[in-house]
């Protein structure tokens, strides 16, 4: 071993890379990528449903496509087809998704013997106006008067699955209040359309008039069912 002058015996220094490494501290490992969120096939449907009810509103149905649908739900175009067939698939779902459990709520309460008209067409309005009147889906609706004539086969859908079924089941709420005494007339009955014609018209007023004149849908709609009833308000000669 080399000496010093001095006679002591000269210590052997370090490597540069045995210092560096003596004084770094020690390295972290590396971070992997982070994995992207898994999304469950319905979470993405929904989706789906949601950025088409946008879409549709916004450009109608001749107008909308299913590329800014996709864009918009944050999916790529095929992924769309492996929900939907067309575009025309994807509006009837978004119609059935809106109608279907205001119909099914109603055919409930309908099937119970024992309970009267009148709490039948308070259940159905409540609920059509808070999950059509309140939403988007009102959207629908606005889109099968402006376009229905234009799509038949848009519209024949919408009679089918919608129409004939909401008024089948008007049709049996009002000849069962009519046998019973709750309603004045069979007129409902014979012309359930009757019944759901102020729903209509409070979709078509929203488009046209709610900024010039806001219509009061619940006085409306408590107006009609005692109307249906032949009930005179209080003080009324």
């Amino acid at each position: 071993m080399p000496t010093t002058k001095t006679g002591r015996r000269r210590q052997p220094s370090a490597s540069p890379r045995r210092a560096r490494d003596r004084g770094a501290p020690p390295a972290r490992a590396a971070r992997k990528p982070a994995r992207a969120r898994k999304v469950e096939p319905e979470a993405r449907r929904q989706a789906i449903l949601d950025a088409a009810l946008s879409v549709f509103a916004e450009r109608g149905f001749e107008a909308a496509r299913l590329d800014d649908v996709a864009a918009r739900a944050g999916v790529a175009k095929g992924t769309l087809y492996l929900y939907f067939r067309d575009k025309e698939a994807l509006f009837e779902e978004l119609v059935r998704g809106a109608v279907s459990p205001i119909i099914e709520a109603v055919s409930k309460a309908a099937s119970a013997p024992d309970v009267p008209a009148s709490a039948i067409l308070e259940t159905f309005f409540a609920l059509f106006q808070k999950e059509v009147l309140g939403t988007k889906r009102k959207l629908l609706l606005r889109l099968i008067i402006a376009e229905g004539p234009r799509f038949p086969r848009v519209a024949e859908f919408y009679h089918r699955e919608v129409v004939t079924r909401g008024i089948g089941l008007m049709r049996a709420v009002a000849e069962r209040a009519a046998q019973r005494g709750e309603f004045t007339s069979d007129a409902a009955a014979r012309f359930p359309q009757l019944i759901v014609a102020p729903l209509i018209l409070a979709v078509v007023w929203d488009s046209l008039f709610a900024r010039i004149d806001p219509l009061d849908v619940a006085g409306l709609l408590r107006a009609h069912r005692e109307l249906l009833a032949g009930k005179a308000r209080k003080g009324s000669p």
